[in-house]
Order: C-alpha cells, then sequence, then structure tokens
C-alpha cells in the first residue's frame, strides 16, 4: 500500500488529514522534523506491537520510547507478551512498510493506543504511506480516526 491508499481511505473516511510529498526519505523523527520545520514532539511514530498473536498499534511521539512495562501493565500482561513487531510482520498487518507507517488506514483493524503526550500537541505528522510522504493531522483526528485509546505508555 502508498499514499494513494492512503489518500483513498482518507477521503472516504472524512478524516481531515493532509499528504504532504517530501524531498527525500525521512527515516528519523529528526529528519522528519527538520525537513517540515517542526518540532520533534509534533512527529508520531505508529508502532506496531504483538501480544498473544495480535497486532496492536501504539502511537507516540516525538523521540520518547514507548515503556513496555507500563504498555504490558495497562494490558495486565507480563512485559515478556508484548513484543515490538518486526518490520516484516508490520508490514503484513498494515499493508505499509516501517518508515511510512500511517496511524489508519491498515489492511487489519488493530486496537490502538495513544501516549498521553500526543493530545498535548496543536497539529501532528505522522506517516504519509511512502517513504518520502508524510500526512498532517490534528491530535483530535487522530483520536476520531483510529477510535485509540489515550494511555502513558512513554518511558
Amino acid at each position: 500500500m502508498n499514499s494513494t491508499d492512503l489518500q483513498f481511505y482518507i477521503d472516504q473516511h472524512h478524516i481531515e488529514a493532509t499528504i504532504l510529498p517530501l524531498n527525500g526519505h525521512t527515516p528519523t523523527v529528526s529528519d522528519a522534523a527538520r525537513e517540515l520545520e517542526v518540532e520533534t514532539d509534533q512527529i508520531i511514530k505508529s508502532l506496531v506491537f504483538i501480544l498473544n498473536d495480535e497486532p496492536l498499534l501504539v502511537i507516540n511521539n516525538g523521540l520518547a520510547r514507548v515503556d513496555r512495562r507500563k504498555l504490558a501493565a495497562f494490558l495486565q500482561v507480563g512485559r515478556k507478551r508484548v513484543k515490538f513487531a518486526r518490520p516484516e510482520q508490520a508490514l503484513s498487518v498494515t499493508g505499509f512498510v516501517v518508515g511510512s507507517m500511517p496511524p489508519f488506514g491498515h489492511k487489519t483493524s488493530m486496537r490502538t493506543l495513544v501516549d498521553t503526550a500526543v493530545p498535548r500537541q496543536k497539529v501532528i505528522y505522522g506517516g504519509g504511506g511512502d517513504i518520502n510522504a508524510m500526512m498532517r493531522l490534528t491530535p483530535s483526528e487522530l483520536m476520531k480516526a483510529t477510535g485509540g485509546k489515550i494511555v502513558a505508555l512513554s518511558e
């Protein structure tokens, strides 16, 4: 899948979001923030975890890392049962390659958790479906589009 598929999903679901083509690949949060001329905390990361063979999407922002202990505690399981998806697993579940993954529009519907820091931003930027695209939206649109639950998950 790519940014064309994502745009179709945005249009079909009436989501207020804009896909922004970039001059090149932005493999890190810092690269994306520099390219877009925004703060690193405005960049969101869509991360796929696996719990009992089921995918789970966690959306975090900036340079913060997901604390697997907090995630496991919220899910009421042992920390070792929550595994970060391998890139090929994430591709299989979402249809998007790691580094381009948007927070919605995936092949598989997933339970979504959003870190408490994300809604503190006025505007956020996430994967745009291609390695040379980002998507601009508001946290409220993100929550509407994902049906996510806000949880404190950062280290």
